[in-house]
């Protein structure tokens, strides 16, 4: 690839599987040493951490449950001490949630906010402390953010608040020289969206989801993790050192 982060030290959460995986390789192969965060994802996150090793990049696997604040406070810590700093911060672990309004418990709603909201807050703060000057944070919205779907309420708020969350931290952050941004991806061949898709369909339409994607983006297809990931890449890159509390919808011109 570029090589244009070659020397940065890089965290990326939810990096065993999906996009977080393709977004690890990608900063690696554009020279960053990356620091793999999982949950539970043991085998994949060691076997991502030995693949990009054998590249020639410095990679370490880091088992922390996102959802508990001092889980990430430690796992900022260890990805600072084995990768020597920390630089970029890729936050993307997340959960899916759909439930009609009756349906959903506030034990729901604490479980998702707290995955996909609180711990992105958070790792933001943890990550930040070990930055300077030329920090990029990469944060994880979501397309359905922008998009009404039907029982998707808690999830699709959930994300939107990470948009805020990057608008608002910017001019803060920016003090210290560092940079925020979040990225709305659309539908993307992962093993969450393969378990999710179907729910994107309205209930009372008779198709399935690809027949869906390809009369509804103008793409007319979901997206690859490694197309997710090179949006990622440029906004941790010096190519986007003038960009910071924005949302990228990379969603395949969803219409």
């Amino acid at each position: 690839m570029s090589g244009r982060l070659t020397g940065r030290k890089a965290l990326v959460t939810g990096g065993a599987r999906g996009i977080g995986a393709a977004v690890a390789r990608r900063l690696a192969a554009d020279g960053a040493d990356v620091a793999i965060n999982y949950r539970s994802s043991d085998d994949a996150a060691e076997a991502l951490a030995a693949d990009i090793a054998a590249d020639g990049r410095r990679a370490v696997a880091l088992k922390a449950d996102i959802s508990d604040p001092d889980q990430i406070r430690r796992l900022a810590d260890e990805a600072a001490e084995a990768l020597g700093g920390l630089d970029i911060l890729v936050s993307n672990a997340g959960i899916e949630y759909f439930g009609k309004l009756d349906d959903v418990t506030p034990a729901d709603f604490d479980r998702v906010f707290a995955v996909n909201t609180r711990a992105q807050f958070f790792a933001v703060q943890n990550a930040a402390r070990h930055m300077g000057e030329g920090g990029r944070i990469v944060l994880t919205s979501s397309q359905s953010a922008h998009k009404a779907v039907f029982y998707h309420a808690l999830y699709a708020s959930s994300k939107a608040a990470v948009e805020c969350i990057a608008l608002n931290l910017s001019p803060e952050l920016g003090r210290r020289g560092i940079t925020i941004n979040a990225i709305a991806p659309g539908g993307t061949v992962t093993d969450m969206s393969a378990h999710a898709a179907s729910h994107y369909v309205h209930p009372d339409v008779d198709t399935d989801f690809h027949t869906l994607i390809r009369t509804a983006s103008s793409l007319g297809r979901m997206a690859e993790p490694s197309e997710i990931a090179a949006v990622v890449s440029f906004l941790v890159s010096d190519d986007a050192s003038f960009i910071t509390g924005r949302t990228v919808q990379a969603d395949g011109g969803w219409f």
